[in-house]
């Protein structure tokens, strides 16, 4: 079975939104503004607060004869109780879940759709990092969220490109299936960079192993730099063909700089795993800067002027298992907006030096080689590239 290459579409509108008590009081309203329909596909789904406000959001969108659809991935969703679930159901929500744990798929198991895609009435279409869960959407005592985050809301012809990926994801959410892009001369037309600088997006997929679309926009662009390649993603294991493209663009005098997770993560050790590639970094002129206040859970990249929203994390885990999609967006509005949020970022973040990493203590080089000795047999238990 084949896919199709979604092109570059003219004309569109960008609005970004950063952490959730600005991005989710958007998608609530979206969900109450919806007249026809509302498509929802996303990992992660927890029980709380914010979930228990969308399901309410949901049914009453559903009563007033909006046509609903939720695909939520299987594992992501452990934690969105029965209850919760039925109430979807009763109130004329569609509800399906994306590759059902099964003792007999074996390892088809690792298979899961990491997407994070909302379209409303095929005319508005949001993505981002986020999850439905509390600390992603509802702020804390000091005003703001506990992970950090962002959404992309976006009008305009691509939408009808993220409402036919939803379509199909929600075709074959049962598991995945073996499907290869279709890259005949209409494919590469859509990969080729449009000409002119506002408005212009693609929406661009990664299907486990199988399409990866995300990561060859990512090397080719960064192949290309002439000024900057700003990289923000929370689990820093990328696939070799990532590091050696940063590299090399460092090396030739691009600014490129790493925007990484510092201490506040929910998985320590793939940051002590990750940053045994730092020292090599380092030293071919990439800064790095890990974020302190929060958890970042940014997924996004500025290279030059030509930005990368979206759910794929660029590690190899990812690269191999999931489904991912990223927005792919040529417009001015929004590369400054992004510009931003990059500086305000780096400005609270701290920077690795060689000479402070060479001061690492010994507890700390330990948990490095630790966690990168096992991150590599997993790779290799798994034929997982790096």
């Amino acid at each position: 079975m084949t896919l199709p290459i979604y092109p570059w579409r003219q004309d569109n509108a960008f609005e970004l939104a950063v952490d959730g008590e600005h991005f989710f009081p958007k998608i609530l309203d979206a969900i109450a503004q919806a007249r026809s329909t509302i498509c929802i596909e996303l990992y992660l789904v927890e029980s709380g607060r914010a979930t228990a406000l969308t399901v309410e959001a949901l049914v009453a969108a559903a009563r007033r004869g909006v046509r609903v659809r939720c695909l939520f991935d299987d594992v992501g969703s452990h934690d969105f109780v029965e209850e919760e679930r039925e109430r979807l159901r009763q109130g004329g929500v569609d509800l399906r879940f994306y590759n059902p744990l099964r003792l007999k798929r074996g390892l088809r198991n690792f298979h899961r759709d990491h997407r994070k895609i909302l379209v409303f009435d095929e005319r508005l279409a949001m993505t981002g990092g986020f999850g439905l869960s509390d600390p992603f959407c509802v702020a804390d005592s000091s005003g703001g969220t506990l992970w950090h985050d962002q959404m992309l809301a976006v009008t305009g012809p691509v939408v009808q490109d993220w409402q036919a990926l939803f379509d199909q994801a929600w075709s074959r959410a049962d598991g995945p299936r073996t499907m290869r892009p279709r890259l005949g001369p209409s494919g590469r037309r859509a990969l080729s960079p449009p000409t002119g600088f506002h408005g212009w997006a693609r929406v661009a997929r990664l299907d486990a192993r199988f399409t990866n679309e995300v990561l060859l926009a990512l090397l080719a662009r960064a192949q290309n730099a002439e000024t900057r390649v700003w990289l923000a993603t929370p689990y820093f294991l990328p696939a070799w063909r990532v590091r050696r493209a940063l590299q090399q663009a460092a090396r030739r005098g691009v600014d490129v700089r790493l925007l990484l997770c510092g201490q506040i993560m929910d998985h320590p050790p793939v940051r002590y795993a990750g940053q045994r590639y730092y020292s090599r970094l380092l030293k071919a002129g990439i800064r790095i800067f890990e974020y302190q206040p929060r958890f970042l859970h940014l997924k996004a990249a500025l290279v030059d002027d030509w930005v990368s929203l979206g759910s794929c994390n660029f590690d190899h885990w990812s690269l191999h298992w999931n489904l991912e999609a990223n927005q792919h967006v040529l417009d001015a509005g929004l590369t400054a907006a992004v510009q931003t949020t990059f500086e305000q970022d780096f400005a609270r973040s701290t920077e690795w030096t060689l000479e402070a990493w060479r001061d690492l203590s010994f507890m700390h080089r330990l948990k490095i080689r630790l966690w990168g000795q096992i991150n590599r047999w997993v790779t290799m238990w798994f034929n997982i590239q790096r």
